[in-house]
């Protein structure tokens, strides 16, 4: 039964009032239905996506031997099974596997990281100089509007096959998305914060790293959910464009030798490791994030 809390009500001579104290049987058992419904929801959930990519591929496997898809042009989920079976046991032409998965992975963690770094320090400092961010914006604006393929392309002739090459390109894919959310989020800062922490004595870069970076710091946990599938983007970009080894390689492979079976599995590689990216970044922004109430700090739901 949940206990009551007295409180004293001072200068009367009624009696004293009582009321419910929080955190009792009622509070708990509240909390464990939440947590069961919430169990109950991922668990339908996950089985309503595993049901969906069965159906998904069952009709594909199932399209192909009535004929009605072409596995010449569309390949068939059976043969991309039997495509990555033989990656993994017997490697590939340029050695193993997961060689190749960490060429690649190495590639966008490079430009990941160094994008996220430039994104959020130009980001911010172009949100809090107004001179600079007006005298730049143009350029920016150009610059993010210069297709990627043909920057790959350049990229390849100035630095080689190599990884830098790879590297620079996810940097600049990444950088843009970063860099813009930084600077929106410096934008939003409350002026009144701002107000307050000048009259406190703040000088400005205390008050850019106490006020402003706690501020802008969703906005930029926010566009680190894209950013790691645009660093693997520039990573197997710059692999198809050239290299001797990564995920692009084995895809360009395939698609020379006409094996859209290939393609799709390298696909398929492609598309689990930005899942467990995504994973890892999630688990980062909940932990970073856990001052937030608890409305806001749930899953978005996609």
């Amino acid at each position: 039964m949940t206990q009551a809390k007295r409180i004293p009500d001072l200068g009367s001579t009624e009696p004293t009032l009582e009321v419910p104290a929080a955190g009792g049987d009622d509070d708990r058992a509240r909390a464990r239905e939440l947590r069961r419904r919430k169990l109950r929801r991922r668990i339908w959930l996950n089985l309503a996506r595993i049901a969906l990519v069965v159906a998904a591929l069952g009709s594909w496997e199932l399209g192909v031997n009535t004929k009605h898809i072409d596995p010449f042009f569309w390949g068939q989920p059976s043969g991309v099974w039997r495509q990555l079976k033989t990656w993994i046991t017997d490697g590939t032409a340029q050695g193993s596997l997961g060689e190749q998965i960490l060429v690649t992975l190495q590639e966008a963690v490079y430009g990941f990281l160094i994008g996220v770094f430039l994104g959020v320090v130009l980001g911010i400092a172009l949100g809090r100089n107004r001179f600079l961010s007006d005298l730049l914006s143009p350029f920016i604006k150009v610059a993010n509007s210069i297709p990627r393929i043909v920057l790959g392309s350049l990229f390849s002739i100035a630095f080689g096959f190599g990884l830098t090459s790879k590297v620079v390109l996810a940097i600049v894919l990444v950088f843009f998305g970063v860099f813009f959310n930084a600077f929106q989020g410096t934008r939003e800062v409350d002026r009144n914060l701002l107000s307050n922490a000048r009259i406190l004595g703040a000088s400005r870069w205390q008050a850019t790293r106490q006020v402003v970076l706690p501020s802008a710091f969703t906005w930029i946990l926010a566009s680190l959910h894209v950013s790691f599938g645009f660093a693997l983007i520039g990573a197997v970009v710059g692999e198809l464009l050239g290299a001797d080894k990564g995920m692009g390689l084995l895809i360009r492979n395939a698609q020379n030798n006409f094996s859209p079976n290939g393609v799709l599995a390298g696909m398929v590689v492609i598309g689990v490791i930005a899942l467990v990216a995504e994973a890892l970044i999630t688990a980062l922004e909940k932990r970073l994030l856990r001052w937030r109430p608890p409305q806001l700090a749930g899953d978005a739901g996609i």
